[in-house]
């Protein structure tokens, strides 16, 4: 069975959802560059090794040699939904010391937000935004336009991350794109969660405008909703 990485962010948490062995040889291989490739921009990442139905010493040696790169970069390596299988060679290797693990994906990205940010300037107080927008690229420019405004920023594509992320800290505002769907559950969750806030939504063409007008206008937006009344 070979290695699966399913990857999502959770603001600024990335979990990596292990599913499969991570044993010697393409599978341990496969771990090691695709956490090489998140540290060029993340610094917070999540191992969800629930679904992991076996690791040999190479797959530990390399859970340990990708915490050390992360740590290096100033950043942290977190487990969650650790097997008892997993669980028992960290403890018989005294490893369990080393990797701070949790029960949930909740509770470890909630670890993250304990924590201060591990690199970058931190934004001026109320200043963070949440973005929920499915499409990635542009998810990625209203990140870096925002940031780059002065905001705090924390995006994700999920109504139940969205969830997790009002759970552990506080924002000044939600940006809402379009066609996010959950479970009816989720979703009216999210709509009571959301009600103690300042929404604005995305336009369905928001990501067919030129882009420079498209953000010039979202900021402009933003400051209004943001100043006192």
């Amino acid at each position: 069975m070979k290695l699966l990485l399913e990857t999502r962010e959770v603001g600024r948490v990335t979990i990596v959802r292990c599913q499969g062995r991570i044993v010697a040889g393409s599978e341990t291989e496969t771990l090691r560059a695709h956490v090489a490739w998140l540290l060029r921009d993340r610094r917070a990442i999540v191992l969800h090794l629930g679904e992991v139905a076996f690791i040999d010493s190479s797959g530990i040696g390399t859970m340990v040699r990708a915490l050390t790169s992360t740590r290096q970069a100033r950043g942290d390596l977190k487990l969650c939904q650790v097997p008892d299988h997993i669980r028992k060679v960290l403890e018989l290797s005294h490893l369990n010391k080393l990797f701070d693990a949790h029960d949930s994906e909740d509770n470890a990205v909630a670890a993250f937000y304990r924590t201060p940010a591990q690199s970058g300037a931190s934004a001026p107080p109320g200043r963070s935004v949440l973005c929920l927008e499915k499409n990635p690229d542009v998810a990625a420019y209203l990140r870096e336009a925002l940031r780059s405004a002065g905001y705090d920023v924390h995006t994700t594509s999920s109504l139940r991350d969205a969830l997790i992320l009002m759970r552990v800290t506080r924002f000044e505002v939600l940006l809402v794109g379009s066609g996010l769907t959950s479970t009816p559950t989720t979703e009216k969750a999210f709509r009571e969660a959301s009600a103690a806030y300042p929404v604005i939504e995305l336009a369905s063409e928001f990501s067919t405008q030129e882009a420079g007008q498209a953000a010039s206008d979202l900021l402009a937006q933003i400051e209004a909703r943001l100043k006192p009344n």
